[in-house]
């Protein structure tokens, strides 16, 4: 004698499978959403040296940072070739508004350097990106560069000495020189002797990625705590 389940019980036992499945769903998605809502973003702010100047997009230093990071942090490059501190500076607070960095990765002032402009002018932008950063809780790295021996050393004193300034007045992290070991490789130039090329985007973000990783892990290791 074949006995069959009662077809309320199939039922009831179709509706209880159905909501498991859609519990499991839903806990999975929440779980995803939330891990894409936890996870620092990293705002670099520079010109075209982080803007991937004269080589292809993907091969820039700020992407190769993204494949590092993977899906541990979304990064947003708002660098422009050719911009200057007080074009970064007017653009700075839509894009604080815009993506809620939890970290800034401050690279300006090059362009500054090379038009010879004063100094004193460039870290008073700087500054105010620097402000405005902390003022919406946001850790600032601030990444230097270097100009050119026929400045004169007085000026690139003057200009270098502004990125050390600024670390210490604001107390935040430096990079002393981005293209430390690069710039004076021709091997590691553009023709132009001003822009790396392909083959020294991972030194560069050599050079960086020392002074960012612990503020990637302060950041990583507190939405962990509060998941």
């Amino acid at each position: 004698m074949k006995i069959g389940i009662p077809v309320t019980w199939r039922k009831q036992w179709l509706a209880a499978s159905m909501c498991l499945f859609l519990l499991a769903t839903t806990a999975i998605f929440a779980a995803g959403t939330a891990h894409a809502e936890s996870r620092p973003t990293l705002l670099i702010m520079g010109d075209s040296l982080s803007a991937a100047y004269g080589i292809e997009q993907e091969q820039g230093w700020v992407n190769l940072l993204a494949q590092r990071l993977d899906d541990d942090a979304r990064v947003v490059n708002a660098s422009i070739s050719g911009e200057t501190t007080s074009g970064g500076a007017e653009r700075f607070p839509r894009l604080l508004e815009e993506y809620s960095p939890d970290i800034v990765l401050l690279e300006l002032g090059g362009n500054d350097g090379l038009r010879g402009l004063p100094p004193g002018q460039m870290r008073g932008h700087l500054a105010t990106m620097i402000e405005a950063a902390q003022q919406a809780e946001a850790n600032v790295l601030l990444l230097g560069i270097d100009i050119p021996p026929n400045y004169g050393q007085a000026y690139r004193d003057a200009f270098t000495g502004v990125y050390h300034e600024l670390a210490a007045d604001y107390d935040i992290d430096l990079v002393p020189f981005l293209l430390e070991g690069i710039a004076l490789d021709t091997q590691l130039m553009q023709g132009d002797g001003v822009h790396p090329t392909a083959s020294a985007q991972p030194r560069i973000l050599d050079n960086v990625w020392p002074a960012l990783e612990p503020l990637l892990e302060m950041h990583l290791s507190a939405d962990a705590t509060s998941l």
